[in-house]
């Protein structure tokens, strides 16, 4: 590599350093950044530094990259997630739903300059002006005449090409892929199997760990006997792991693992029954006393908060109100319940440590398996697979520890899988919250004065102290509440329970202050004498209704988003969803309503086994539903065909009728059976 390709690459756009290495014939790969190169065979690979937790957000960024670009979607591809976030340009974490906004300029820049240089590649070959050519799905062409190259045919001269400044990006007007309806790049691997989740990782030598963890949080192991978990067959390894802090010293992010005991064998199996076979004394800690949680919070409802809001004088203005609302609202703590368990695979070595995880957090988790495996960040690669969900729940770093530990003392690889119930019992929970609101109206029931007083230990204490006291996460959706009310007063009281861990659970305080600020404006609404849901859509300060929002329009839009029963959302005058349409519901989907419009099948305690969706001109049985001499018992997986089907169409349709040309969904014996 000469000067000039080294200064390409390293000085495109602030980006990774990087390197273009000749493959086997000696040709340099068209690669103008770290974020994609262009093949020879017109195949563009992308470098995505986030993580794929079901939302298609690579699918996204890889769209920002492509429009810019003019690539052919059918050969794009997304190449492996960066393994070394020590390295990158930025920190490697997905969250807060981010990811589009803090690459928009970023990745689109990067295609607009791939797409520069294929052009003065092109340019070039035909000696014609850039300002002459076009580029199309794939392709630049030279306008007026016939001549057309394929990325994959420029790739190698455009290899050569300095890399421009600053680039030109395109107008929205001119968008092809972006706001427009696109395949999604990860879709063919999970229909055919070989998208590989964290669970999913294999290699050669590997033992798979069980962990039974403290039973309170904070506990430590007193003592252990592993004589029956050793007996078992499988079992390779007993290793106690000592518990760490959630919240490090100095502010830092703790490694924060959970004291417990760990049975390593050959397969997972294995390691559950070594793991139910171990006799453990626990030191359960102070927070085996630490009681009931809402009322420990109720209890400092006493206290003055650190205000977030103020507004005019509310106390002032509720004293002396005609009519006076008062609420109280409590959250539990929430868990995140992803579909696929906390699980991680490590490989740590004298020379250096491989992790191969789900994990939102690359960067930090880094740092922990450097910290549990006592090597330097950069002799650590973490392999990002796809997520089974994530929630905010894997930005945490602690089964990554877990692996790490115990692959260094069993000197192989070594898989933490945990059980649903592990994930359930030893995550990081959204806060539980105490909400006590109040409301005051005029004698013309228009609202004056509104208060609300938010209890809840706080989230970024993990992060160091607050900021004036104040955990913005907490009041996130309740300090911007947006009605005008004019007079608000908005605190928080920050409720010290240590030992419970806390994290970062989808939108965060907005995901229960939506929900109670919106149910006690019902209530002020209702004492009001208004209707809930007609008072909202009018909700600009006049006659019409109660508070404030941007616009009748955005405001019913807001509303509607809550009417969520049935996959149902309420139009101007009408429902409209799956198997809708403005004018009314579909043909094939009007045949299971009742007269007036309403779903034949609404959710109610059978719902269960009694709901149909329509799904464009099929309709898809949810739950299998009871059959004569079944006894009103569910006797089957949701999955499973009836016998009955078998005969006519094959099992494996049982569950999917078409409403079309058959019309199997009005035959009388599907009547009978509630299709």
């Amino acid at each position: 590599m000469n000067r000039r390709h080294f200064l390409q690459v390293t000085g495109a756009a602030g980006l990774l350093i990087a390197f273009r290495i000749p493959d086997r014939r000696g040709v340099v790969p068209f690669a103008p950044n770290a974020w994609l190169q262009v093949g020879t065979d017109g195949v563009v690979t992308l470098t995505i530094d986030k993580s794929e937790m079901g939302e298609g957000n690579h699918t996204a960024l890889a769209m920002l990259i492509a429009e810019e670009l003019d690539a052919d979607w059918t050969k794009v591809k997304i190449g492996a997630v960066p393994d070394n976030p020590a390295g990158w340009s930025r920190r490697m974490s997905t969250g807060g739903s981010t990811s589009v906004r803090t690459s928009w300029d970023i990745l689109r820049k990067a295609g607009a300059t791939a797409r520069a240089m294929l052009v003065a590649a092109a340019a070039q070959t035909w000696g014609a002006e850039p300002s002459a050519c076009s580029t199309e799905n794939g392709v630049v062409s030279h306008t007026g005449t016939s001549h057309r190259l394929t990325y994959g045919e420029l790739a190698e001269k455009a290899a050569s090409i300095p890399v421009p400044a600053s680039p030109p990006l395109k107008d929205p007007k001119d968008f092809r892929l972006l706001g427009k309806p696109t395949h999604r790049l990860d879709t063919p691997s999970k229909v055919n199997g070989t998208a590989q989740f964290g669970i999913d990782v294999r290699m050669p030598g590997m033992l798979v760990a069980s962990i039974e963890r403290s039973p309170v949080f904070g506990g430590k192991v007193k003592s252990f006997d592993a004589t029956r978990a050793k007996a078992q067959p499988g079992v390779r390894h007993v290793v106690q792991i000592d518990g760490t802090p959630w919240t490090g010293t100095g502010g830092a992010w703790g490694v924060g693992n959970e004291s417990g005991v760990a049975v390593v064998a050959d397969t997972y199996w294995q390691a559950v029954q070594g793991r139910q076979a171990l006799q453990i004394s626990w030191d359960e800690g102070p927070n085996a006393a630490l009681g009931a949680i809402p009322g420990k919070l109720a209890a400092l409802a006493g206290q003055t908060g650190v205000t977030a809001r103020s507004v005019g004088d509310a106390a002032a203005t509720l004293a002396g109100a005609s009519k006076k609302v008062e609420a109280v609202y409590e959250v539990p703590f929430l868990h995140h319940a992803t579909m696929e368990p906390m699980n991680c695979t490590a490989h740590v070595r004298a020379d250096g440590c491989d992790v191969w995880a789900p994990t939102q957090n690359q960067t930090r988790a880094q740092e922990v398996a450097a910290e549990a495996a006592g090597l330097p960040k950069e002799k650590v690669r973490i392999h990002t697979t796809l997520l089974g969900g994530g929630f905010g729940r894997r930005l945490e770093s602690d089964f990554v520890a877990e692996a790490v530990r115990l692959s260094k003392a069993a000197g192989v690889p070594v898989k933490v899988i945990w059980s649903r119930e592990d994930d359930t019992k030893h995550g990081f929970y959204r806060p539980a919250t105490y909400n006590r609101l109040a409301a005051g109206l005029d004698a013309q029931n228009k609202p004056i004065a509104w208060t609300h007083h938010i209890v809840a230990p706080p989230i970024l204490l993990k992060f160091g102290p607050l900021q004036n006291g104040i955990d913005g996460t907490l009041i996130d959706g309740a300090a911007d509440v947006p009605y005008a009310f004019p007079n608000v007063f908005v605190d928080q009281v920050a409720a010290e329970l240590p030992g419970i861990p806390l994290g970062f659970w989808r939108s965060v305080g907005a995901s229960q202050n939506a929900f109670v600020v919106e149910c006690f404006m019902d209530e002020v609404a209702a004492a009001a004498g208004r209707d809930p849901y007609a008072s909202h859509p009018g909700a600009r300060g006049d006659e019409g209704g109660l508070g404030h929002t941007p616009s009748r329009r955005s405001c019913t839009r807001h509303r509607d988003r809550r009417m969520g029963a049935n996959g149902l959302r309420r139009s101007r005058r009408r429902f409209v969803g799956a198997g809708w349409n403005r004018a009314g519901p579909s043909r094939g989907m009007r045949r299971r309503l009742r007269p007036g419009g309403e779903p034949r099948y609404a959710r109610g305690a059978d719902a269960g086994r009694r709901r149909v969706r329509a799904v464009g001109r099929a309709v898809w049985r949810d739950h299998d539903r009871e059959r004569p001499g079944e006894g009103g018992q569910l006797q089957r997986l949701p999955g499973a065909a009836h016998p009955g089907d078998a005969g006519r169409r094959g099992a494996h349709r049982s569950q999917y009728r078409r409403v079309g040309r058959n019309r199997r969904a009005v035959r009388p014996a599907d009547r009978a059976r509630g299709m």
